[in-house]
């Protein structure tokens, strides 16, 4: 899919409503502008799993994934929640 958007005067670009339903970007969400020799790819950014999470430092690994993903699917719900709700 190749969409084309505007750039205004202040250097913003609105990624377009198919994109970012694809990609589950929602407001607040970082992206990543990369050059690279064919242009600008852009990405959305993702968190290494498990980390920066308040949980005690002796915390295994296995239990820091476990987390994670409570934490991933709980997110996946209320977005899911709120896209009904629209």
């Amino acid at each position: 899919m190749n969409k084309s958007t505007r750039v205004t005067e202040k250097g913003q670009a609105t990624i377009p409503k198919e994109l970012r339903e694809k990609y589950d970007l929602e407001p607040g969400d970082e992206v990543i502008w990369m050059d690279t020799d064919e242009g600008i790819v852009v990405k959305k950014r993702t968190r290494t799993r498990g980390r920066g999470m308040l949980v005690p430092d002796d915390t295994s690994e296995e239990k820091r994934e476990e987390i994670a993903e409570e934490l991933e699917q709980r997110i996946r719900d209320r977005r899911d929640r709120n896209y009904e709700e629209r």
